[in-house]
């Protein structure tokens, strides 16, 4: 047990951010069950936004985080792409030369 009162302190401010970080990191386990049995596009999308919320208060690793996040995207339904896929074109200038005299 602490003795001094910043060691006290310490000990209050650690408990408090484990009980946030296993919720947070309970939370995304849960998305990514559910995302992967149910594999509808808000479940994916909810899990992937939780595994970048966990990134930022950095309770997973990032590359972790990458990994989750590809695994995840492999499950989205592929949609059709609305672009065309014709190349812009490049606008053709004449030069017009002048000589000197």
């Amino acid at each position: 047990m602490p003795i001094t009162k910043t060691a006290k302190r310490a000990l209050r401010s650690s408990r408090r951010k484990q009980n946030i970080n296993t919720l947070i990191s309970t939370k995304l386990d849960a998305a990514i069950r559910i995302a992967k049995k149910g594999r509808s596009k808000n479940n994916i999308l909810r899990a992937i936004s939780l595994t970048d919320r966990a990134v930022k208060s950095k309770i997973i690793h990032k590359n972790k985080a990458a990994r989750i996040k590809s695994s995840l995207s492999k499950l989205l339904p592929k949609s059709k792409s609305n672009y065309s896929k014709t190349k812009p074109t490049k606008s053709k200038r004449s030069k017009a030369s002048k000589k000197k005299k």
